[in-house]
């Protein structure tokens, strides 16, 4: 486990800085990274610190793995250890299940529908747009070549989904598996 913590402070809602939106929630925002290129997934979490918003990522590294810690079965059954998350991004080439997979199965599940999913992928392809929309996903992300349009991708990502986009209080106490 990941954890990056920081605060931004420049003005940016109603007059309010992002430290101050940040401080209305006062925890750690908890992400799910299902991402299996383990590059990737260090300039992700980068990216997510470059950001400076308090945050805790947990990166798995397949999809099998990613259902294992949403469902909290195996190594994941501590809550303590495998906090629910308040966000999944999700890569869609994955080994074992694929992120279609696990998309569909976050999304009928009870416990997790509400969970925002990101897709955050290489893929162009009109057909997987369309497939993750059909299930429900909260946005789709194309992950650029280039390490400096990434990374202001993911600011910006970070910006909107982690301090301006209002959670649901759904949580642990919850109906929470």
């Amino acid at each position: 486990m990941l954890v990056f913590i920081g605060l931004y402070g420049t003005g940016i809602h109603g007059g309010m800085t992002v430290n101050e939106i940040f401080k209305m929630n006062e925890k750690p925002i908890v992400i799910l990274l299902v991402e299996d290129e383990e590059a990737h997934a260090m300039l992700t979490m980068r990216a997510l610190e470059e950001t400076k918003i308090m945050n805790e990522i947990h990166w798995v590294a397949d999809g099998e793995e990613a259902m294992n810690y949403l469902f909290r079965r195996g190594r994941y059954a501590d809550r303590e250890k495998s906090p629910r998350p308040d966000l999944v991004l999700l890569d869609l080439r994955l080994p074992k299940l694929d992120g279609h997979g696990v998309l569909k199965e976050i999304k009928q599940s009870e416990d997790l529908k509400h969970i925002p999913v990101v897709v955050l992928t290489t893929s162009e392809t009109e057909s997987d747009m369309l497939k993750a929309y059909d299930n429900y996903v909260g946005g789709y992300l194309v992950k650029p070549l280039d390490f400096g349009a990434f990374s202001k991708m993911i600011q910006e990502f970070g910006l909107y989904w982690l301090v301006l986009n209002r959670r649901s209080g759904r949580g642990e106490s919850e109906g929470s598996t």
